[in-house]
């Protein structure tokens, strides 16, 4: 097959001198809520293309690709006190696979245990390209599931204006439980 982004030939959809030359990720960070992180590793417009193929068939192996070069590496690197969970924004499955549960699955470390199904938007309004105004005014109305422990990293892999991260991160802590930081793929606020 051919590289999607160079056209030579790979045995993956991106070459790996592709991944080295335009996937190493960097940190970029911005506060919710007034004191919630979110830590980033792409700004949106170098990995829009990429990120638009998230609702296709490509899209499972170019998801697959931005998590192993970003959350699996920030999960082996990443130490803490004791094993703390992921969850991702809204993981259910479209096309075939979950985006966010791809993203959420490459987390998996010795802290770190990614749960799943865990955090459900009750209202499926699509946000993409909408204003902020329109996010405000249409809730994702997230419902949590039961699980164990107190402290949680939440994933999704775009923040725009921050408000799904925002009403995500309410609903965690309403449950008694405690958002250590976020993490998204990119960053479109830069």
């Amino acid at each position: 097959m051919k590289c999607l982004l160079c056209e030579s030939l790979s045995l993956t959809h991106i070459c790996n001198t592709c991944q080295t030359t335009f996937l190493t990720p960097s940190i970029y960070k911005r506060k919710i809520l007034n004191n919630i992180e979110v830590i980033s590793f792409y700004k949106y417009k170098e990995i829009k293309d990429l990120l638009h193929t998230k609702h296709t068939n490509l899209g499972y192996y170019i998801y697959s690709i931005l998590a192993k070069n970003s959350m699996k590496k920030f999960a082996s690197e990443f130490e803490y006190p004791n094993t703390i969970t992921s969850i991702a924004i809204d993981d259910h499955i479209q096309s075939g696979y979950s985006h966010t549960a791809i993203l959420n699955k490459a987390l998996k470390s010795r802290y770190i245990k990614p749960n799943f199904n865990k955090l459900r938007a009750n209202n499926r309004v699509s946000y993409s390209g909408k204003s902020r105004e329109f996010r405000l005014l249409n809730p994702r109305e997230f419902k949590l599931k039961e699980f164990k422990t107190n402290e949680v990293i939440l994933i999704d892999d775009i923040i725009t204006t921050g408000s799904t991260l925002t009403q995500a991160v309410q609903v965690i802590h309403s449950n008694k439980k405690e958002v250590l930081f976020c993490l998204t793929l990119a960053d479109a606020g830069i």
